[in-house]
């Protein structure tokens, strides 16, 4: 769903640069004003962002479309960090991807973080994780856990992903894309990304499912629903994020030379995908679509700058290395730049108490 520099007229980029630079703000603000101890989040939060960078370069076939999707992740991040962190994580993925990787335009960063980042976050969250995963007995009774697990996963993603896909079509409109009409867009954009965010809550939901069984303090609200008794954790935390990085880095590095080939649900929509025998869908000419700017042509010499590994390969190169490189180079970047901003922000550090009269 990373939408080009061509689908957004400038005002409306710049919108959505507000738009997800105030959450970004407010998502800092309260990590530091509210966020109490948790330590160890700091570590979860960097292998669970390569995570998630690695999934994303794994685009799944959708049967019968001639299209695939891919992880958007930002309803695993929340569960695991809460949708702050969560929020934060996203934006250093969908920044290092543009910035070095070329996937989504520059001036449409704004609008991606908002697309595919704040309504995993935000909505899957405070709408779907929080009221599914509250009450009962996540101890005593695992097999209901496990269950409001899956479910919240796959209504987490599956409903993210609507209103990401229809805020796409909401803001190529506004931008007055006149070869991209509202109702046929959205009835493209709307019914394949269903098909995606059902195999993603699917992802989602497995990755969270070994969290609970390993660490299960580790998931948002679980800890505290209920008065089950203290959660059984079956590995240790230092296992639990070895095996998330091992699996990241396995993900990334050599899953990701499996990807499909079809184009994702975006393009998809936009250009469909006659040779391989389906529908033409919007029919745009990919090499000249949307609008031209003097702000996009400066951010496209921007990122042709900035882009070590376009398109998550070697330059000039067709070698399926450039591609393992890429998910362990992206990965571990995401990993250390995660790591940074929680630290240089003081987030998960405990609160320090002071009692009045003592120093």
């Amino acid at each position: 769903m990373h939408m080009a520099d061509a689908l957004l007229a400038p005002a409306v980029a710049g919108t959505m640069y507000v738009l997800s630079g105030t959450t970004a703000g407010l998502s800092v603000r309260t990590l530091r004003q509210e966020q109490e101890a948790d330590p160890q989040k700091l570590p979860v939060m960097a292998v669970t962002s390569a995570l998630v960078f690695a999934g994303q370069m794994i685009n799944y076939t959708i049967p019968g479309t001639g299209s695939s999707g891919h992880l958007c992740g930002g309803m695993l991040l929340s569960a695991l960090l809460g949708p702050q962190a969560g929020f934060l994580s996203m934006i250093v993925i969908l920044t290092i991807q543009c910035l070095f990787f070329a996937d989504g335009g520059l001036m449409a960063l704004g609008a991606n973080v908002w697309n595919m980042a704040f309504y995993g976050c935000f909505f899957g969250y405070y709408v779907i994780w929080r009221p599914l995963m509250r009450g009962g007995s996540p101890e005593k009774d695992r097999t209901n856990t496990r269950m409001r697990i899956i479910a919240a996963s796959l209504l987490g993603c599956i409903l993210s992903l609507q209103l990401g896909a229809f805020s796409v079509v909401l803001e190529t409109s506004l931008s007055g894309i006149t070869e991209l009409p509202f109702g046929a867009f959205a009835g493209l954009m709307q019914p394949i990304h269903l098909a995606i965010g059902l195999v993603e809550g699917l992802i989602t939901s497995a990755v969270l499912l070994f969290v609970y069984e390993s660490r299960p303090e580790l998931l948002q609200e679980l800890s505290c629903a209920g008065a089950g008794g203290r959660l059984t954790a079956k590995r240790s935390l230092r296992t639990t994020v070895i095996v998330l990085a091992v699996t990241a880095a396995f993900v990334g590095g050599a899953l990701s030379l499996f990807a499909s080939s079809d184009p994702d649900g975006l393009e998809w929509a936009l250009f469909g995908n006659e040779e391989e025998g389906y529908a033409a869908n919007m029919g745009l000419d990919e090499e000249n679509f949307g609008n031209q700017s003097a702000v996009a042509d400066t951010a496209g010499r921007i990122q042709e700058t900035t882009s070590l590994l376009p398109d998550y390969s070697f330059k000039d190169s067709e070698s399926a290395a450039g591609t393992s490189v890429s998910g362990l180079i992206g990965s571990a970047m995401v990993a250390a730049v995660a790591a940074g901003i929680c630290v240089a922000g003081g987030f998960f550090r405990r609160k320090q108490q002071q009692k009045a009269g003592t120093i």
